[in-house]
């Protein structure tokens, strides 16, 4: 059971994602190279609360970022941000 299983990736906030992805030890331009058709300024929106991604893309993003933490590390990531 994977985190997108646990959590609703559309109800993650804004400050959540960027701890999400610099604690898996992504920058957004890394992101960028590993998901296809999402871009740099997709994750920079996401993260600053001015824009949504898909659920679908919200979704790869959460099981990107946590095939790279402890379980513990995302629940308390989504949990308390």
């Amino acid at each position: 059971m994977g985190a997108s299983d646990l959590y609703d990736p559309d109800r993650i906030s804004p400050l959540a994602w960027r701890l999400l992805r610099v604690a898996a030890g992504y920058d957004q331009r890394a992101v960028e190279r590993e998901v296809d058709e999402l871009m740099q300024a997709h994750i920079s929106m996401l993260e600053s609360g001015n824009r949504s991604l898909s659920h679908a893309r919200r979704t790869t993003l959460l099981e990107l970022y946590s095939a790279e933490l402890a379980d513990e590390q995302v629940r308390a990531i989504v949990d308390h941000f």
